[in-house]
């Protein structure tokens, strides 16, 4: 049994998480850590009031319920401070709070070889397999089609723009396609092209009703190509979530991405 703690317990991705740990068999949840209603019994908020885990506001809860991997779910300011904490406490984590950049992901690199390989991170900016598989072939596509852009669209509480996984199909596109494309830049409304992310335009909208959805489109000669996917429940990054606690205590260092930790085909 993999004794894990969930940092942002509280929180919706949280309490998912929590719920997801207690259900699955080769896990045990130990430890909740959120700023916000301590004291308060995190079994009886997730629908398992056996669960015997109250919910605490320091980190340090972790050390005494011997956690194994941490799961961090909470937001981009607090993030670095959380993995660090983690990294000099010997504890493998699971991170899907986004916002990290390259410069941030090559920071908690470099933590990790100082600490001799006592712990590993997995960052992954979705955990839905099915946005690994979008990405994965929109970097196939994307050596045929040259011309593309990403439209990403998520819930209004979202902190950031344009989101992780967008940012990471933009830099795959990037590296994969065999020509460069530049499109038009002319606006009559500053932003209306988008940004601009290594040569990608995203575009970003964040609405109520939604949770999370990205599109790429590929343009060519008289035909597009678009590659879509479409989270229509929280629930479905569980999978992947659980997939990483149980996978970050066998890949050493720093791990970007899930693709890695499926059994995928070498890509032509």
């Amino acid at each position: 049994m993999i004794r894990v703690g969930v940092i942002g317990a509280l929180g919706r991705m949280g309490q998912l998480v929590c719920r997801s740990v207690v259900e699955d068999p080769e896990l045990v949840l130990v430890a909740a850590v959120d700023r916000s209603r301590r004291g308060e019994s995190i079994g009886r908020v997730i629908g398992h009031p056996e669960i015997d885990v109250v919910v605490s506001d320091e980190l340090d809860a972790f050390l005494q319920a011997e956690v194994e991997v941490a799961v961090d779910f909470t937001h981009p300011d607090v993030v670095g401070d959380n993995i660090q904490w983690c990294i000099d406490h010997a504890m493998h984590v699971v991170v899907g709070t986004t916002g990290l950049g390259p410069d941030e992901l090559e920071e908690v690199g470099k933590q990790l070889e100082l600490e001799n390989g006592e712990s590993n991170v997995i960052f992954a900016p979705n955990f839905a397999l099915g946005a690994v598989l979008m990405e994965r072939f929109a970097g196939i596509a994307v050596r045929v089609f040259p011309a593309a852009e990403i439209i990403e669209l998520h819930h209004d509480q979202k902190a950031d723009a344009p989101s992780g996984t967008a940012i990471a199909t933009a830099r795959r596109l990037e590296q994969e396609r065999a020509s460069a494309y530049h499109g038009p830049d002319a606006e009559l409304l500053p932003g209306a092209r988008g940004g601009d992310q290594d040569g990608i335009r995203i575009h970003s909208v964040r609405l109520p009703g939604l949770v999370a959805h990205q599109e790429v489109i590929f343009g060519a000669q008289g035909q597009t190509l678009t590659i879509r996917h479409d989270a229509t429940d929280r629930s479905s990054f569980m999978p992947g979530v659980l997939l990483a606690i149980k996978a970050v205590s066998t890949r050493p260092g720093l791990t970007v991405g899930l693709e890695s930790l499926l059994d995928l085909p070498v890509a032509p």
